[in-house]
């Protein structure tokens, strides 16, 4: 991956929702340190401040906007924080979620709910509120979601965060089309197993359940947040121009190497 030139971001302003931890923080301090304005939001302002106060730390400048991602009108708030602090807004990342593992006949409704309404409501909210304003604007722009390989080939645990990663894909690939004569583009990351404290308690609570999902991806190590906000900043920024309605999986091979007949892989 090469490097964003000098000025492809300087100057730039990007919501990033769930910015106050894991992936999210890590695609907001990679966008301060290229001269971006990052914009964090989440339901725990303490997180947030954190995130701002590293993006200052390294020589940047950010914002932190409470927002809980299920409210439209929260969400309309959040966009107008971000043009009256900055004066503009370039672009938006999805990355707020919510996830357990849980048998799909056991869940119940407010756990589908809950998740459902994070991930997909709350990316639909803050696409639609960002679009309108680059429309209104007549500004081009970009959109990121970040989602799972498992949006499209499923998973036993997962159905609630499958689904709404599914829907969040179809909703990328439609606006895709929707959006390109105003020049705003959708794209997706597909990380996989990542090193952040969030998924790690949320999926692989002890060592044997890590080394269960180690044993599933062939590279044989977990993303880092850096590699996957690496890509972030590639999928958002000017060198990926003319990509759009996309989906770029980041997982060492998982999804590809799902093994049933026999050990193929190579082993050093």
């Amino acid at each position: 991956m090469t490097t964003p030139g000098p000025t492809e971001f300087a100057g730039r302003t990007y919501l990033v929702t769930g910015g106050g931890s894991g992936i999210g923080r890590a695609i907001a301090l990679a966008l301060g340190a290229a001269g971006a304005r990052p914009v964090v939001a989440g339901r725990t302002p303490e997180r947030l401040d954190e995130t701002v106060a590293l993006v200052e730390k390294a020589g940047g400048s950010a914002l932190a906007v409470p927002t809980d991602v299920r409210d439209p009108q929260a969400v309309d708030a959040l966009v107008a924080a971000a043009v009256e602090r900055y004066g503009r807004l370039d672009g938006l990342v999805n990355n707020a979620a919510g996830n357990f593992v849980a048998p799909g006949i056991d869940l119940s409704p407010n756990g589908w709910r809950a998740v459902v309404d994070i991930v997909l409501n709350g990316s639909y909210y803050c696409t639609r509120a960002v679009a309108r304003h680059l429309r209104e604007e007549g500004m081009p722009g970009s959109v990121l979601s970040v989602i799972a390989s498992y949006a499209w080939h499923g998973h036993p645990g997962t159905v609630h965060s499958a689904a709404a990663k599914a829907g969040v894909l179809a909703m990328t690939r439609t606006l895709a089309v929707e959006l390109a004569p105003l020049g705003i583009r959708l794209n997706c990351v597909a990380p996989g197993p990542t090193e952040t404290d969030g998924a790690g308690a949320a999926l692989w609570a002890t060592p044997e359940a890590r080394a269960d999902v180690l044993s599933s991806v062939p590279a044989g190590r977990f993303a880092t947040v850096e590699e996957v906000a690496d890509v972030a900043l590639f999928l958002l920024g000017d060198r990926a121009s003319y990509l759009t309605g996309e989906c770029l999986t980041l997982d060492g091979g998982q999804w590809l190497g799902k093994q049933i007949y026999g050990r193929t892989t190579t082993t050093a």
